[in-house]
């Protein structure tokens, strides 16, 4: 069986790149990313003049600036880079079907058996990176059996083993050593350079079955290890991945842990390490092109009747349902606008999304005329559909109920087309005693209705109207007053019943609560007002009467 043939793509400026072709021509001044980490911001990308500029990445945005007076920036969109290459993979796609996203900036592409399709692996490396290069985006690419081993050639081919000292290294060692290090540095003094992978340009594909051999050479940060490790692992001497495969594994594992062998694994391929390839999302889109521009809405509305139709059979057979869709209209003067639509349930029916296009196409700005319609299925969730099994009778009650249980989803879709789905919401049962605690508040169209039954019978009928507790003037007992003042008016007291006493949720630390225990009456005044008042006990603050809701 043929050896598996693994290609890294790395990106090294996917930040800046990304915004470039955005931006244009920027007139030859350097350009850089920045990205926000607590108070401070750094370097994330730079473009090749910022490279040339002296700036790197990591660097503080206070001494790039320092550094190169001219310097361009905008913040770093970690979403939008995401997004960014997310297209870069589906572009990956025309060479091999297996490819893998590596966020945040490289793809790994398995080219087993691919690769004499673009004239050999060289050249199909060397296509790639020129296509990526006519993009706008900079790729580096390696080529090898395991994906750790070309992920190592992508970045570190043709960079030396670095160390952990500041300096010159040879200056910082023993006088012996010095003479030793200057007596084998010979080619300084005019003789032959040993080759080595760390000078001149290195190749990054390593041949089938040669993985070790490429990888001797490269720094240990090639392994895929934290930085922490590296640095002490060249505290020990152990620079170079050549160096650290030749020592006894169970000291390197009693030190360094099992995470540096199985880098070292993978790397070698010795412990496997698959390439998962990227599974695009299902898009649900259909389009119109018209022969000559349209303007007015009865012919919005006849291409509708051809699109939504033809996008609910889309839906149907992958067993999905729209919550949410997009209608395009790309003008003839190469603008385009767009109108949204939500709905409460998944749907696959005409007749439920069409209505809710209707209200919207008013907000359709035609311009000088249609071209194309373009309807999409923004989002989708899995819609399972009943299948009642039985007699006639019963089927067709089935289906008479699954209507009426969408009578309340529609109509909450077609005041959210004119208000929005957010400003709709419904209350659900919550577990608490408190009274402004019992229920909590969820948007309707992303939520279900709570099942009859759910909600508990409190011992006292609670009021309409509930707010904060308001501050009760009236003698300081804890039986109802006779009189007393409420938002400035006086009030006699015609009837009372109570008390209902509500404890405190003593494992919370509630502040309006820190008045201890509340005796809760439903008082009847002589003006006909019907108030819920509560006496608190006093606890961390002093008692008295407070009023917290009206009954209807």
């Amino acid at each position: 069986m043929a050896n598996r043939r693994i290609l890294s793509v790395w990106f090294p400026r996917l930040g800046a790149d990304r915004l470039l072709r955005r931006l244009g021509d920027l007139h030859g001044a350097p350009f850089a990313v920045l990205e926000e980490t607590g108070q401070m911001q750094i370097i994330s990308a730079l473009c090749p003049l910022a490279e040339a500029a002296g700036l790197r990445v990591g660097q503080p945005a206070r001494d790039a600036h320092a550094m190169c007076a001219g310097l361009i920036t905008r913040t770093r969109n970690i979403h939008a880079e995401a997004a960014f290459l997310n297209v870069l993979t589906r572009w990956a796609g025309r060479y091999t079907p297996w490819v893998a996203a590596q966020p945040p900036d490289a793809l790994m592409l398995d080219i087993t058996g691919c690769a004499h399709l673009f004239g050999g692996e060289a050249a199909m490396m060397a296509g790639l990176a020129e296509e990526a290069g006519d993009m706008g985006v900079a790729a580096i690419c390696g080529l090898a059996d395991t994906p750790g081993a070309a992920w190592a050639l992508a970045r570190y081919a043709g960079r030396g083993a670095g160390h952990d000292r500041s300096g010159d290294a040879i200056d910082q060692e023993a006088r012996a050593t010095r003479s030793r290090a200057a007596k084998r540095r010979h080619w300084e003094r005019g003789g032959t350079a040993p080759a080595t992978a760390a000078q001149g340009s290195a190749p990054r594909i390593a041949a089938p079955g040669q993985t070790r051999q490429a990888l001797a050479n490269l720094p240990v940060a090639a392994l895929r290890l934290d930085g922490d490790t590296t640095a002490a692992l060249a505290r020990l001497g152990l620079r170079r991945i050549g160096e650290l495969t030749g020592q006894p594994r169970g000291p390197l594992a009693r030190r360094f842990g099992r995470g540096l062998l199985m880098r070292m694994d993978q790397a070698l391929g010795a412990a496997p390490e698959p390439v998962s390839p990227h599974a695009a999302p299902p898009r649900f889109a259909t389009r119109i092109s018209l022969p000559d521009p349209i303007g007015l809405r009865a012919d919005v509305e006849a291409a509708l009747g051809r699109l939504i139709p033809r996008l609910c059979e889309m839906l149907r057979i992958k067993g999905q349902g729209a919550r949410a869709l997009r209608l395009e209209a790309y003008r003839c003067d190469d603008t385009m606008v767009c109108v949204e639509i939500g709905l409460a349930r998944p749907a696959d029916l005409p007749e439920r999304i069409a209505p809710l296009f209707a209200l919207k196409l008013d907000d359709l700005d035609a311009g000088y005329g249609i071209d194309v319609l373009r309807l999409e299925a923004t989002r989708t969730e899995p819609l399972h559909s009943a299948r009642p099994a039985g007699h006639l009778d019963a089927t067709n009650a089935a289906r008479n109920r699954a209507a009426r249980d969408t009578a309340l989803e529609d109509l909450i879709g077609r005041i959210g087309a004119r208000t929005g789905l957010d400003a709709i919401t419904r209350r659900h049962p919550a577990s608490s005693h408190i009274p402004e605690k019992c229920a909590s508040v969820q948007p309707a169209a992303w939520s279900e209705a709570a099942p009859p039954g759910s909600w508990p019978s409190p011992p006292n009928a609670r009021p309409l109207l509930l707010w904060r507790p308001e501050l009760v003037t009236a003698h300081d007992a804890p039986r109802p007053p006779l009189q007393f003042r409420w938002r400035g008016a006086l009030h006699d007291l015609s009837d009372a019943r109570g008390p209902e006493r509500i404890a405190p949720e003593w494992w919370l630390d509630e502040p309006e609560w820190r008045s201890g225990v509340r005796d809760y009456w439903d008082i009847v005044t002589q003006g006909g007002a019907r108030l819920w008042l509560f006496y608190a006990h006093g606890a961390a603050l002093s008692p008295g009467w407070f009023c917290q809701g009206q009954f209807a």
